[in-house]
């Protein structure tokens, strides 16, 4: 080659001390002092994402990095609480779970904590949304606010499961919350209890943090005011503080994401993860085959699920049809607990690295028998437990 000259790739430049190769779509020119210059000539064709290819401008490299930033925050979320709280059920029991949701209250990403606590949480989300968005309340979202829940029948799984609920907003021009970040975590569990009041205080969306002061003798008087009222406040209001702290340290680091990228970007990829997951389970579904299962459990019950596959829509519907009814004990499990087992056993199922999140429920449509309802609102409801719904649907999920 002489001073100037091009190659265009597929080509080899073998020199005495070194050999080039220059690849389809770039060019290689030689300059006057004897380096090798490359330049691409043809623009770069990437792949689309899984589930994104409606969206031009998805970079599944950046797809990728942005589902690995959601769930490394949940997980530094999760440091910070078994840090700071002082109990042993979160400390070393390690009874927690950290969590991000988008604006509308749809899982995001989790941290590899619970999985009946994560897939229920989107429920708290939107049962806070449902009684503050549009500020139906009187006050509606503000910046520095908590809240606090754990009503079985409003997302949560049962009364010791305290989840704390923080609103984040990306700028000072956000009226309404850009997402939200959450930390549930187990306070303490009467054994014996055959009734949701013994089983201690029902928390429905309370206000916790107003404006960036701790409610702390609203708390203490919520903590006494049931029939069998909180045993230790002092440990519980020390955990909550935990749990404020991961809220806090979530809200920075998504803060921080929308600094660097852009709010609206931060948003959009919420939605691509969760799209990539649908089409990830949609994927699986394909292959999958119909099935039934039946559980007798040592009490008399039995849970019973039936998976039914939609080729043509790549859909399944799962039905837990069949199932006994309440029992009058502390083993029965909420709607939530069911939804969260279903979209854990299906995120179990997937080989790629995606955050478990509400994407992976989009082609799923989840049937609980009616009867299950009218038993739960009958003034003495059960106390939710959560395992049986998750040991029911690990089997015929695979089709089995």
């Amino acid at each position: 080659m002489s001073a100037d000259d091009g190659v265009d790739g597929p080509a080899l430049i073998i020199d005495p001390g070194s050999t080039t190769v220059v690849e389809p779509g770039w060019q290689a020119r030689l300059q006057s002092e004897g380096s090798l210059v490359l330049t691409r000539t043809e623009p770069l064709e990437r792949n689309q994402a899984a589930g994104v290819s409606g969206h031009r401008h998805v970079d599944p490299v950046r797809l990728e990095t942005y589902n690995n930033l959601f769930m490394a925050i949940a997980e530094e979320m999760g440091v910070v609480l078994q840090s700071t709280a002082s109990s042993v059920n979160i400390k070393e029991r390690l009874d927690f779970s950290c969590a991000l949701f988008d604006a509308q209250g749809a899982l995001i990403a989790n941290a590899p904590h619970i999985p009946v606590h994560l897939g229920s949480m989107g429920d708290s989300i939107a049962r806070v949304i449902e009684t503050r968005g549009g500020a139906r309340d009187g006050r509606g979202f503000r910046r520095g606010d908590a809240y606090m829940l754990n009503d079985p029948y409003r997302g949560g799984t049962h009364l010791p499961d305290i989840t704390v609920i923080v609103p984040v907003f990306y700028g000072e021009a956000s009226h309404l919350p850009d997402a939200f970040v959450a930390a549930r975590g187990h306070h303490a569990m009467p054994p014996e209890s055959r009734t949701i009041v013994e089983e201690g205080v029902m928390i429905d969306d309370f206000l916790l943090v107003d404006e960036g002061a701790f409610r702390e003798d609203a708390v203490r008087t919520l903590l006494a005011s049931a029939d069998y009222p909180a045993r230790n406040p002092d440990r519980n209001l020390s955990d909550l503080r935990a749990q404020l702290a991961a809220c806090t340290r979530g809200a920075e680091l998504l803060h921080s994401a929308a600094r660097d990228s852009g709010g609206e970007t931060v948003a959009a990829y919420m939605g691509h993860v969760l799209a990539n997951a649908e089409e990830s389970v949609r994927r699986l579904l394909d292959r999958l085959e119909d099935g039934q299962f039946a559980y007798p459990m040592d009490n008399g019950a039995v849970v019973k699920v039936t998976i039914r596959i939609d080729r043509e829509a790549r859909s399944a519907v799962i039905d837990f049809t069949g199932t006994s009814d309440q029992r009058p004990d502390n083993f029965n499990a909420p709607r939530s607990i069911t939804r969260a087992a279903a979209l854990y056993v299906l995120r179990t199922l997937i080989d790629d690295a995606i955050p478990m999140n509400d994407g992976c429920l989009r082609p799923v449509d989840l049937i609980v028998a009616r009867r299950w309802w009218r038993a739960m609102s009958r003034p003495a409801r059960p106390s939710p437990m959560r395992c049986s719904p998750q040991r029911a649907a690990l089997r015929p999920a695979k089709g089995r």
